[in-house]
């Protein structure tokens, strides 16, 4: 009987050890940012011009524009949990290649811009990106573009401004959920500081909704995309991209579909 104490005394701290090492390492476990300052000429994208703009709470961060041609959108994009802005130029590129304007924000703590990542904040310089967008380009509509964890900012700076339309790809319903499926084994609800509701904001906004997501995405599973579907108001659109995963949708037609989707407003 000792003995079973001992140890069941011994996991219990071990667990609680465990929680709160990942309490602290949270944000770690969360962003993964490449800090590099890359400028768009140096990532072969001289197209775009680096701009700075500075958040509600005075941090200063990055962004690449591209003026739109008459007629065309200016996309507000809103990048992953992982690398830069370089590492979108691939997209970028295509993307502008036919008028539609560009306002790439690099996120606190990514690619040049000050601060670390936190939810308020991301969602903070979201707001500058929008505010940006709107007063350098007047008469562009506005599309807001969020890929994975930028889906999150996407949402919600859509629910509370007047845009053309809102375009997810590969999003959650909230990071909670996403967290909870990868850690069941611990109290992530009353742990996780930065959870991300977007299915409690999608309801909120008031434009065209299109949803792109590979149906074996291991990151973000189609379900959740489906269930942001279903609490989107009309008008709205899902495309299932069979054998797409949590990257590279584009080789499936994501940017294409995003194209017509756009062609429309």
């Amino acid at each position: 009987m000792t003995a079973l104490k001992s140890i069941l005394i011994v996991a219990l701290a071990g667990y609680l050890g465990l929680l709160a090492i990942m309490y602290v390492l949270q944000r770690t476990l969360m962003y993964f940012p490449d800090k590099v300052h890359t400028a768009p000429a140096d990532a072969e994208f001289p197209q775009a011009r680096e701009v700075k703009l500075t958040s509600v709470d005075g941090t200063q961060v990055l962004a690449w524009t591209v003026p739109p041609q008459p007629g065309k959108p200016v996309v507000v994009y809103f990048h992953g949990n992982g690398g830069s802005l370089q590492h979108r130029v691939p997209r970028f590129k295509p993307l502008v290649s036919d008028g539609t304007g560009l306002v790439a924000l690099s996120y606190r703590g990514y690619g040049g811009s000050h601060g670390s990542p936190n939810e308020e904040g991301l969602i903070a310089d979201g707001r500058a990106a929008y505010d940006f967008a709107r007063k350098t380009y007047p008469d562009a509509k506005i599309v807001l573009w969020g890929e994975s964890l930028g889906t999150g900012i996407a949402t919600a700076i859509a629910a509370e401004n007047a845009i053309a339309a809102l375009v997810l790809e590969a999003p959650y319903t909230s990071t909670l959920e996403i967290a909870q499926a990868h850690y069941p084994f611990i109290p992530v609800r009353w742990l996780m500081k930065d959870q991300f509701h977007s299915s409690e904001r999608i309801g909120k906004v008031k434009a065209p909704v299109l949803i792109l997501h590979g149906d074996r995405d291991t990151v973000i599973p189609i379900a959740h995309g489906e269930r942001l579907y279903a609490l989107a108001p009309e008008p709205k659109k899902l495309v299932r991209f069979a054998g797409g995963d949590h990257e590279g949708l584009d080789r499936f037609g994501a940017l294409q579909a995003a194209r017509d989707f756009m062609a429309k407003l």
